[in-house]
């Protein structure tokens, strides 16, 4: 039969992972990127930093492998690392943790979604609800898992889910309502109401909220509100963030999930049998990561923030629509009226004409929903001032090449 055989197949096509002839499709990032590196074209498809983390996080990291910590870290993570998550929750959001039960160091938050939802669903009567444009690993994970992927519109200028169709899509065969707050791609951050109505479908269907908050100190329109908080959630969520972006160490790959034991009992079940454990001197120097004092914190939106607005000076400059994200490390922008009727063709002729590079939001969508996304593009602010800057010039030499 084969992996790619059966339910998993037909899913996994459906969900544009396979090609028509079964072969795995290759994704647009790999594309966009080679061609980035190929006509040295400013990358800002890929959503990671070109500057360090803060120092104290870095030397951390140091002195643990020069004291030797270098082996496997104990199955749930190391427990200072799980004392250190359970402290910020409380200091940044009033939640109360047992950091022996309730939290589970991963290798990343996409390997805490995949645990997840490996965990939660029992099978191809399960359906996993997620908000569209969407983070590609959620349609694998899904179509590994088996389940039904349905997904809920984010439509501009302000990207929040219609209430009706948000309810339409939660139905008795929601197993998950998989949310992520602030929003990647669009940049998005779900309104009070939104957040209350997911929790009312959660409890009446009898669903579990799996969070993905990787960008939960990075909201630039007020303080971050975990589902977790809300009235009639805890006991039914599960909370998924990691150090990457905050403290820009994209590659160290340490993720956490918290939420009731029994479900992240669950999740351990899984997890042990993906990476078993990971990044063992890393741990303790995230621990140092969240300790750090407040205004750290709040001086890493106002940068990024910053570089922005920058960015969208750049693009608006260049002929672009430009929708300002509340959160996260991208800018949407609408190159409609630039020739990008048909962001994928304008996105992959973009490094070799004016050498910037950038990713088409129909790359997080399913093939059937792509035209309603079709003129959009996703820039990567999380880059230095001065590379930014340099992108907006060559930018505005769209202008003179229509």
């Amino acid at each position: 039969m084969g992996i790619t055989s059966g339910a998993w197949r037909r899913t996994a096509q459906g969900a544009g992972l396979l090609s028509s002839n079964g072969e795995v499709a290759p994704t647009i990032f790999a594309e966009i990127s080679a061609l980035a590196a190929r006509t040295g074209a400013i990358n800002l498809g890929q959503g990671f930093p070109d500057e360090d983390g803060p120092a104290e996080v870095l030397e951390a990291a140091q002195a643990a492998i020069r004291a030797g910590t270098n082996q496997y870290p104990p199955g749930r993570g190391a427990p200072d690392l799980l004392h250190a998550i359970a402290e910020h929750q409380r200091r940044f959001y009033g939640l109360a943790l047992d950091p022996e039960r309730q939290i589970l160091v991963t290798a990343g938050a996409t390997e805490a979604i995949a645990a997840a939802l490996l965990a939660l669903v029992d099978g191809p009567d399960d359906e996993i609800v997620v908000f569209e444009p969407f983070y590609d690993s959620y349609a694998a994970i899904t179509a590994l898992s088996g389940a039904r992927l349905r997904t809920v519109p984010l439509r501009a200028p302000d990207f929040q889910p219609d209430p009706a169709e948000l309810a339409a899509a939660v139905t008795d065969r929601c197993r998950v309502i998989l949310v992520n707050d602030p929003h990647n791609p669009t940049g998005a951050v779900l309104t009070p109401a939104i957040r209350a109505e997911i929790v009312r479908l959660a409890e009446r269907h009898d669903a579990i909220i799996v969070t993905d908050e990787v960008y939960e100190h990075l909201a630039f329109t007020g303080p971050h509100v975990p589902i977790a908080t809300m009235e009639g959630a805890p006991e039914r969520t599960l909370t998924i963030s990691s150090a990457g972006k905050t403290f820009s160490v994209t590659g160290w790959k340490i993720g956490w999930i918290h939420g009731p034991a029994e479900l992240v009992t669950a999740v351990l079940s899984v997890k042990q049998f993906l990476t078993y454990v990971n990044g063992a001197p890393f741990q303790p120097a995230v621990a140092t990561g969240l300790r750090l004092p407040d205004a750290f914190f709040e001086d890493a939106a106002e940068t990024l923030k910053a570089k922005h607005e920058l960015l969208a000076e750049g693009l608006l400059a260049a002929g672009f629509g430009v929708h300002r994200p509340a959160g996260g490390y991208f800018t949407v922008a609408d190159a409609s009226a630039i020739d990008g009727a048909d962001a994928a063709a304008f996105c992959r002729s973009l490094p070799e004409r004016i050498g910037v590079a950038a990713i088409p939001l129909t790359a997080f969508v399913r093939p059937e929903h792509r035209a309603d996304y079709a003129g959009l593009v996703r820039f990567a602010a999380c880059k230095r001032p001065e590379v930014i800057a340099e992108a907006s010039s060559r930018l505005a030499g769209l202008r003179g090449t229509r």
